[in-house]
Formats: structure tokens, C-alpha cells, sequence
């Protein structure tokens, strides 16, 4: 039952980070479109594909937090005990994002407008880039089990979690960019597929290039994650690297529905291949799946509420991008609106 739980956390993280990653892309994108004329048509297309959903997506975030604590208690007691600096940096990124994303729509003063924009796109990148540096102190074993045994700064201050944090903020721009040109594709609007397609296949390239520092710097700096990933995670590191490469191959010969598959693959692959890497430690070192399990009354209970939610919450979310995903034109941003 732990296994099991363990992977629907897993699979909801993985969801998450497609789903929220590319809306928190979507506002660095947002952040490097340009000055308010120049950039009007892309902020436009952006707000016009994560508008509908960019308070859902956090819902998979709440989510993998929630079964954590349920099901897994001391990985959540340590985790959150040593990284409440990154953690506290995550909270008040996602609240000022979404906060901004509202607010700027809703004010007329141009300063106002401009100020709210440039907050809700600094956040998107500051947001997915602490992610990245939990995500590294966690698989760099610099979080120990236990309340509070690790460093609170250099446990997430680490040349690991520093390169995972930009592989983050990395990965979530290029998923954006390729959901956004097939998004404008769909929606009529040429020119900005093609805006879109190139910065997938620029974002592509130094993703690629990144993550070849990344295994450098593992070997260097957390040499027996290093090893379980050339080793029995090597599959999905070389699928990540196949997908990644086929992206910006069909970027390049604008096949735009097809490479938001394989970016998505990309992402995930790397995921996937970190928790393959890592199981079944959940904490190094010493913590396993089993040792950190809930009893098994919890567990039981938690994986039937789960089930059972997911006949409500699945078919809803399904629906929700299914109908966002029907071609339609983007509303033209004119005068007061365009000065973002």
C-alpha cells in the first residue's frame, strides 16, 4: 500500500510539474516578451491559455502535500523542517503570482498595471527555481531524517540544488513555449507560433546543454546520486535526452501538436528517473518507503479517499482542458489593457 501511494504521489508531481511548470513558464515568458507594445500580442496569448487554469494546476501541488503528510509523516517532518527557507520562498512566490495575475487586470493607473505585471512574472521565475533547490536537497541526501537535523541554508544552498533550481526554471520555459505555439497555432495566431517555436527549440537546446552540467556537478558534489543515475535510472535519462532532442526536431519542422508530446515525455523522463535513482529511499540516508510509511489503518484509508476522489476530481480537470483546448480567437489587448 505504501509503493502504491508513494506512486500516485509521484504520478501527481509528475502531472504537476507539465501542468503548473508550464504555467509558471508561461510568466517567464511573460517576464522576456518585451516593452508593453511590443509585447502585447504574446502576454495576450499567454493570459489567454493559463487564464482558465492556472488556479488548477496548484491543485496537484496541494495534493502531493497533503499525501505526504498523510501517508509518508517523517518525510514531511524533515523535509519541512530543514527547508522552510525555500519552502516559505515557494508560498509567497505562488501567492504574489497568482495575487498579481488578478490584480493587473483589474487596475487602470499604467504604473499599477506595469507593476503587478513585472510581480507576477519575477515570481514565476523565482517560484519554479526554489522548487528546483528542494528538489536537489532532497536528492543530494543533505536532508536528513528527523525534526530539523539538517543545515537551514546550506541544506538548499548547494552547487546540487543550485543547478537543479536553474534546470527548473529551464524546463518549465520550455514547456511553455511549446504548449504556447501550438496554442497560437490553434487559435490562428501564425506569427506568434512561430515566436513561440523558436524560443522552444533556443529553450530546448540549453535545457539539453544544462542538464549535461547537472551530471558533472552530481558527480562532483553528490556522487551516489551520480551513480544510481548512469546506473539503473539510465533508461529514463537517455528517454529524456531522445524526447528533448525530438522536440526541438519537430519544432524546427513546426509539428507543433506532436512536440508538446514529447516535451512532455522530456520532463517527465527526468522525473522519473530521478525517483528511480532514489527508491526506495525516500530520505538519504536510511529512510525508506517502508520505515517512513503511516500505519497501515492510515494508509488503507488514505488510498480508498484518494480513489474515490479521483472519480470526481479527474473526469472535472479532463473536462476543464478539454475546453480550453477548442480553437478560439485571442482577445485582442487594446489601449490601457496592452500596457502590461
Amino acid at each position: 500500500m505504501s509503493a502504491l501511494l508513494l506512486a500516485i504521489m509521484w504520478t501527481a508531481l509528475t502531472v504537476y510539474a507539465l501542468l503548473g511548470g508550464a504555467d509558471f513558464g508561461a510568466g517567464i515568458w511573460d517576464l522576456l516578451a518585451g516593452g508593453s507594445r511590443r509585447g502585447a500580442r504574446a502576454r495576450s496569448l499567454i493570459e489567454h491559455s493559463i487564464g482558465p487554469v492556472w488556479e488548477a494546476n496548484h491543485v496537484w501541488l496541494i495534493f502531493v502535500l497533503v499525501l505526504m503528510w498523510t501517508a509518508f509523516p517523517p518525510l514531511f517532518a524533515a523535509i519541512s523542517s530543514t527547508l522552510y527557507l525555500p519552502l516559505t520562498f515557494v508560498a509567497l512566490g505562488v501567492i504574489a503570482r497568482g495575487a498579481t495575475f488578478a490584480f493587473r487586470k483589474a487596475v487602470d493607473e499604467l504604473w499599477q498595471r506595469r507593476l503587478f505585471g513585472a510581480t507576477f512574472a519575477f515570481s514565476s521565475l523565482v517560484t519554479p527555481f526554489f522548487l528546483g533547490t528542494i528538489a536537489g536537497a532532497v536528492a543530494s541526501g543533505r536532508v536528513p531524517p528527523g525534526l530539523a537535523r539538517g543545515s537551514a541554508i546550506s541544506s538548499w544552498l548547494n552547487p546540487t540544488s543550485l543547478i537543479t533550481g536553474g534546470f527548473a526554471v529551464l524546463a518549465c520555459a520550455f514547456l511553455a513555449a511549446a504548449y504556447l505555439c501550438a496554442d497560437a497555432r490553434r487559435t490562428g495566431e501564425r506569427a506568434l507560433a512561430g515566436y513561440f517555436r523558436r524560443r522552444c527549440m533556443a529553450t530546448g537546446v540549453l535545457t539539453g546543454a544544462w542538464s549535461l552540467l547537472g551530471l558533472l556537478v552530481l558527480h562532483a558534489d553528490a556522487s551516489a546520486l551520480y551513480d544510481r543515475i548512469t546506473g539503473r535510472a539510465l533508461p529514463l535519462v537517455l528517454v529524456a535526452g531522445l524526447a528533448g532532442f525530438a522536440t526541438v526536431a519537430l519544432a524546427a519542422r513546426s509539428h507543433l501538436a506532436a512536440q508538446r508530446v514529447t516535451a512532455a515525455i522530456a520532463v517527465a523522463a527526468v522525473l522519473w528517473a530521478w525517483g528511480s535513482a532514489q527508491y526506495p529511499y525516500l530520505l538519504l540516508p536510511g529512510l525508506t518507503v517502508s520505515a517512513a510509511a503511516a500505519p497501515a489503518a492510515t494508509l488503507s484509508v488514505t488510498a480508498y479517499c484518494v480513489l474515490g476522489g479521483s472519480v470526481v476530481l479527474l473526469p472535472s480537470l479532463g473536462w476543464l482542458l478539454v475546453l480550453f483546448q477548442r480553437g478560439a480567437a485571442v482577445p485582442t489587448i487594446d489601449g490601457p489593457t496592452a500596457q502590461n
